[in-house]
């Protein structure tokens, strides 16, 4: 396979800060194509090849349309495309990838910053990236997605593995993981949040429909629900519990444990349609108040 190299002279100057391309056709190329170091932010009306594209150091990708890779896409900086940017394989930048539609990898897609897609994020493997991951639609990755920031969708978030972020998680729909999902600050629902292990939060867990967990649930702050709460193990809540239908637990539940102020008996309550303790699981600290459960 063939492999073009783009230098500095396939490339000029113009008033932007991008050069801009001038060299051989590459909106449908036979081969790979590598770009040179220290280019700068290289741009291209759009640029595709049935090898990789490979960005190296110092030298970023950008393209009016979209930027489409057989094998891999790697930048020493970004990769930026108007439309979409799909790999066969990997797609890896030291900084940011964007993209006005959306990214797809048939493995992990990582960025040493930000993630962010108009429409839905995809990898066959792991999403990473230091930033922030922001998508207009889903986010949907076969093993892990980590975020050094939040991670945000329009619609669901979805991983094989574990889902984690330093900030909060949000989805317009539903929250899923194969195994832990873990926020350093809220995790919110449109829809359920569903959990192979455990699901932990720095501050409050909400779902517009239930909430489940193979493990434990914890939250600094409070835990609502719009239907059941169910945890493999206990449940811990810093501030109240809430939900219309039952409330499954084993071992030990806690609600009101915050220790930066102080509670209000209402902030300690245990609010739920019927609480059902597994195994001789008691309710170690809070108020209990059942509402009964409507046909």
């Amino acid at each position: 396979m063939k492999t073009l190299n783009i230098t500095s002279k396939e490339v000029k100057e113009t008033k932007y800060y991008y050069k801009e391309y001038i060299g051989e056709d590459v909106s449908d190329f036979e081969g790979n194509i590598e770009i040179e170091e220290n280019l700068g932010c290289v741009r291209f009306s759009s640029i595709k090849a049935n090898g990789y594209i490979w960005a190296k150091e110092g030298s970023e990708i950008e393209a009016g349309r979209g930027i489409e890779a057989g094998l891999g896409i790697k930048a020493g900086r970004g990769i930026k495309a108007g439309w979409g940017i799909e790999a066969g394989r990997g797609i890896e930048a030291g900084r940011g990838i964007e993209a006005g539609l959306g990214i797809k990898a048939g493995s992990e897609i990582e960025a040493g910053e930000g993630i962010k897609a108009g429409e839905g994020i995809e990898a066959g493997w792991r999403i990473k990236a230091g930033s922030e991951i922001k998508a207009g639609s889903e986010i949907k990755a076969g093993e892990g997605i980590e975020a050094g920031w939040g991670i945000e969708a329009g619609r669901g978030i979805e991983a094989g593995r574990g889902i984690e972020a330093g900030e909060g998680i949000e989805a317009g729909w539903r929250i899923k993981a194969g195994s832990e999902i873990e926020a350093g600050s809220e995790i919110k629902a449109g829809r359920g949040i569903e959990a192979g292990e455990g699901i932990e939060a720095g501050w409050g867990i909400e779902a517009g429909e239930g909430i489940e967990a193979g493990e434990g649930i914890e939250a600094g702050w409070r835990i609502k629900a719009g239907s059941e709460i169910k945890a493999g193990e206990g449940i811990k809540a810093g501030e109240g519990i809430t939900c219309k239908k039952e409330l499954t637990f084993r071992y030990k539940l806690f609600a009101g444990t915050c220790l930066w102020k102080t509670l209000t008996d209402a902030e300690k309550t245990i609010t739920c349609g019927k609480l059902n303790p597994i195994d001789g699981a008691k309710v170690e600290y809070g108020i209990v108040k059942e509402i009964g459960i409507e046909d």
